[in-house]
């Protein structure tokens, strides 16, 4: 191998180590088995949602992880691998959410575990996750709650009104 070319691999890992680095949230999957067609829209729904997903080899996957201070997935790191990761620390369930939907549409797909703000994750805690509501999700619930007080009372006066209008006639 010329060092032409083992210089530009070890410019790809670097460039890669940094990525994870500042990752809030990072999945390492197994892809195996999607048609390209379906990859392509899990790719489109990943970008749409400020997700990156790169299929990387095992080897500069290890080094890149090494670099990054990124330890315990190695088990991971092995057979066909695709990283699914965001640096948005809005909504660090985004690409939990999307890869389970995937997930369970696909036998092929398999969460292999991860990393969440900094700390090792579980396939079943990664589900877990999946199941929360995203950011504008909870928002939406919250306003909800908060004007349910405001809505009641709304009625109530209403109700008061009305029953006074009824005994005015």
């Amino acid at each position: 191998m010329s060092k032409a070319a083992i210089a530009e691999k070890e410019k790809f890992v670097n460039a890669f180590a940094e990525e994870l680095k500042s990752a809030k949230a990072i999945l390492i999957i197994n892809y195996l088995g999607l048609t390209v067609e379906e990859v392509t829209n899990m790719r489109k729904d990943l970008r749409d949602n400020d997700v990156k997903m790169k299929v990387v080899k095992n080897t500069y996957l290890r080094r890149a992880a090494a670099k990054a201070g990124i330890e315990g997935l190695e088990d991971t790191f092995v057979g066909p691998t695709a990283v699914v990761y965001t640096d948005n620390a809005d909504d660090i369930t985004e690409p939990a959410r999307i890869v389970s939907k995937y997930e369970d549409d696909f036998e092929a797909i398999e969460i292999k575990g991860g990393v969440l703000e900094g700390k090792l994750t579980s396939k079943e805690q990664i589900k877990e996750l999946a199941a929360i509501p995203g950011r504008e999700g909870l928002l939406s619930m919250l306003v909800s709650v908060l004007q349910a007080p405001v809505r009641d009372f709304a009625y109530a006066v209403k109700a008061v009104a009305e029953k006074e209008e009824g005994s005015a006639e």
